[in-house]
């Protein structure tokens, strides 16, 4: 490639898919999850591990749903709200963003309401996301971030077969508070070990 040349960047659209499992169905935000989404990133209780402050606006779920749209159309990753299959409640969110095609890497996410907690529903949602990840985008590797207080995610991703690497020191500061954050790495191989079944997409 001539001196100075830009790397060509492109960009397509990666549509956000709908997901199965026993227990939960996985599929693309949309407007009517505004008030849904408000009410669990403003539980301070709730929040008291991420890495941002609890919302205080509406607004702040309405740009959340906006910038859903605006992943899945630059095909970085995807945003899915998260339902139970028996009643259709919804009770959180997970994601795989920041996808990278050439180093084959992306970062998992996930937060779910604390009524939601202890039931198995964070492994079984974040299971159904990697299942369609190392799939569908050719994963080499998924990382994830968990503050080193919350003992409950952390096994969350030891379950799915992520393996801790390292310790980021004092790489937050929200509200004045400082804190620590483990970093939690899974590679295809591993996952092929731990793969969950019972997963279909819609």
């Amino acid at each position: 490639m001539p001196q100075g040349s830009a790397v060509p960047q492109f960009v397509m659209c990666l549509p956000t898919p709908t997901l199965r499992t026993a227990r939960l169905r996985l599929r693309p935000f949309r407007d009517a999850d505004t008030d849904s989404m408000f009410a669990l990133r403003s539980n301070r209780h709730l929040m008291r591990y991420w890495d941002a402050p609890p919302w205080t606006q509406r607004a702040h779920a309405e740009r959340f749903i906006a910038v859903c749209r605006e992943i899945e159309q630059e095909g970085s990753g995807a945003r899915l709200a998260i339902d139970r299959a028996v009643d259709g409640v919804f009770i959180g969110w997970c994601s795989l963003v920041k996808w990278n095609p050439v180093y084959r890497s992306a970062k998992l996410g996930y937060c779910l309401d604390d009524a939601a907690w202890g039931q198995g529903f964070a492994t079984e949602a974040t299971g159904a996301v990697l299942h369609w990840a190392f799939a569908t985008l050719d994963l080499n590797r998924v990382e994830a971030d968990v503050d080193t207080r919350n003992t409950a995610s952390a096994r969350v991703l030891e379950k799915l077969g992520f393996t801790l690497e390292g310790t980021l020191r004092e790489d937050c500061i929200v509200d004045g508070e400082i804190s620590d954050s483990w970093v939690f790495g899974l590679l295809r191989r591993e996952w092929r070990q731990h793969a969950l079944g019972c997963i279909s997409e819609a």
